[in-house]
């Protein structure tokens, strides 16, 4: 995005019944638009990557890192107070979301917000009389790529929703039936391929979309539609480029000093030097608990389940159990004595073990008793970092950017698109094991601040041997290694929905943590539930659109 402008720009709207209806303002004719014209419409389109422009709630509720998401798979629980402390986020970790949820609806408005402004911003591009047919074509380029982000957003979410491009100039005449869901996968993809062909390899601007930006989340809408061969290819794309690499230490992604660099290949762009709109706040009510807490008070959701947990284990040779067992003996606090991943304790806090350099405990727990302790740590740098801002609102916030694409993502997409295909079979073992490498090298005590203690816990990770690397032990490898890896990035169940898998995983993981977690009790999911119902004050206010 661009640097300061892009966070300022149109972030507020006044809603209407329906957002298919909403027509973003602008003054523009296509006459006097020229290169710093258009720069202005891409910063206004940009800027719904903040999600900010409904209010601080629909933000919380409906954030562009589909946190909220996660709720749904085996990672993750709601946390808080309890069950009827947004009570909308707890239908998600039960399985029983009505079609007037909150983030059902706060994700279809952004969505189609966002949609509204690229299509604006490109039909002006289209008839700008003062630019550069070139230039004009990569500016369409980033639209279109944008643009691609979101429709991807509600394939994902919702089983039937309008489509419409910038052709459409009355988007209330589509119907949520128009297109089967195969044709705007298509449309998507189409778009992406077009995108990567006409965007530059870099750009000036940082946040701006790259070719790789398109080529990676080509990758991804080819992964969700088992397109293996061309996720392969263009998952290839970004890696052959050599503009990514791992970071040094996975404590790294917690860095903003680091914002833009290694494996940031797309990132929603944060500062902490202007405006408080410009600072992270998307995980700020996610903060742990006030008493004690260095950062404020926050609110401590999004806490990582027991499966999650246990998942980080480790066997005698450093590798994690993919037979299921790991779920067997629950990891617990810096007494457990097994062999554990480190990158447990960089993804989440253990009462007794470090957190940027203090040391988590009980008082940092909001509801210990329901939810655990398991706080979320990712988002977060050090508290007496430069770059974070508290005393703004009753939580810190930040300058870190957050990665919606990794490049550790990338390296197991192509993994698991050549593991699908049952090609070259150690080859997608070397790009896991690329990224259980950077897991190995991040127990440093000279790293500060340090989050791994070797001094008490087992830390213990390896990489794959070539030895009974099939097909079918490799597919474990690989699924396994992106729960680890991307654990409370808002991706696991969207893995689960695209592998075929979610209602068995999810209802298995209802049995097991219902044993500690009492409000999963009856709780259950089945394939009729997996998207989202069209929200409900969209069918009512929205005419024929939706019947």
């Amino acid at each position: 995005m661009l640097t300061g402008a892009l966070l300022s720009v149109g972030t507020a709207v006044t809603s209407c019944d329906s957002l298919l209806d909403t027509r973003p303002q602008g003054v523009f004719t296509s006459e006097n638009i020229g290169e710093e014209e258009a720069v202005d419409l891409m910063t206004s389109a940009y800027a719904t990557l903040l999600c900010h422009y409904f209010g601080n709630n629909e933000s919380f509720a409906g954030p562009i890192n589909n946190w909220v998401i996660d709720l749904r798979s085996d990672d993750a629980l709601k946390g808080g107070d309890g069950v009827t402390m947004e009570s909308y986020m707890h239908q998600l970790e039960v399985g029983n979301v009505q079609s007037n949820n909150d983030v059902i609806s706060f994700k279809w408005r952004n969505n189609y917000f966002s949609i509204s402004r690229c299509n604006t911003a490109i039909r002006s591009l289209l008839e700008a009389g003062n630019l550069d047919d070139k230039l004009r074509r990569s500016y369409i380029a980033e639209m279109k790529t944008l643009r691609a982000y979101y429709y991807f957003d509600l394939l994902r979410l919702y089983q039937k929703f309008p489509y419409f491009d910038e052709s459409v100039l009355n988007p209330s005449e589509c119907r949520a039936d128009q297109y089967s869901r195969e044709q705007i996968a298509e449309f998507i993809k189409t778009d992406l391929r077009n995108s990567y062909d006409a965007l530059p390899d870099t750009q000036e601007d940082p946040g701006r979309f790259n070719r790789f930006v398109a080529a990676a989340l080509l990758a991804r809408v080819d992964l969700f539609t088992h397109d293996y061969a061309e996720a392969e290819k263009y998952a290839g794309y970004v890696i052959s480029s050599e503009q990514y690499q791992l970071y040094p230490n996975f404590l790294d992604i917690s860095k903003p000093e680091l914002n833009n660099q290694y494996e940031s290949v797309l990132a929603v762009q944060f500062s902490s030097a202007n405006s408080p709109d410009q600072y992270n706040f998307n995980n700020c009510l996610n903060c742990t608990w006030s008493d004690g807490n260095l950062y404020g008070n926050g609110d401590d959701f999004y806490l990582a389940s027991q499966n999650l947990v246990n998942a980080f284990r480790t066997d005698a040779n450093g590798l994690p159990y993919l037979d299921g067992s790991f779920n067997s003996e629950n990891v617990d606090a810096a007494d457990y004595a097994g062999n554990v991943d480190p990158r447990l304790d960089f993804t989440l806090g253990r009462i007794g073990m470090p957190w940027r350099g203090h040391t988590y405990n009980e008082k940092w727990c909001r509801n210990l008793e329901l939810y655990g302790q398991y706080s979320g740590k990712k988002p977060y740098p050090a508290p007496e970092s430069p770059y974070v801002k508290t005393g703004i609102v009753p939580w810190g916030a930040s300058s870190l950017n957050m990665i919606l694409i990794r490049y550790a993502d990338v390296l197991l997409m192509k993994a698991e698109a050549l593991i699908e295909q049952n090609k070259d079979l150690d080859e997608a073992r070397k790009l896991i094991n690329q990224v259980r490498a950077k897991a190995a090298r991040s127990v440093d005590a000279s790293y500060t601040p340090v989050d791994c203690n070797p001094m008490i816990a087992n830390y213990l990770v390896r990489e794959y041997g070539a030895t009974g690397w099939t097909q079918d032990y490799a597919r474990r490898a690989v699924r396994m290694e992106r729960r680890l890896e991307l654990a409370m990035e808002g991706l696991r169940w969207f893995d689960l929905l695209r592998w075929g898998n979610a209602v068995e995983t999810v209802n298995n993981y209802y049995a097991s943590e219902g044993k500690i977690r009492t409000y999963y009790k009856g709780a259950s999911l089945s394939e009729d539930e997996l998207y989202f119902p069209i929200p409900l004050n969209q069918v009512d206010n929205a005419g024929e659109i939706y019947k």
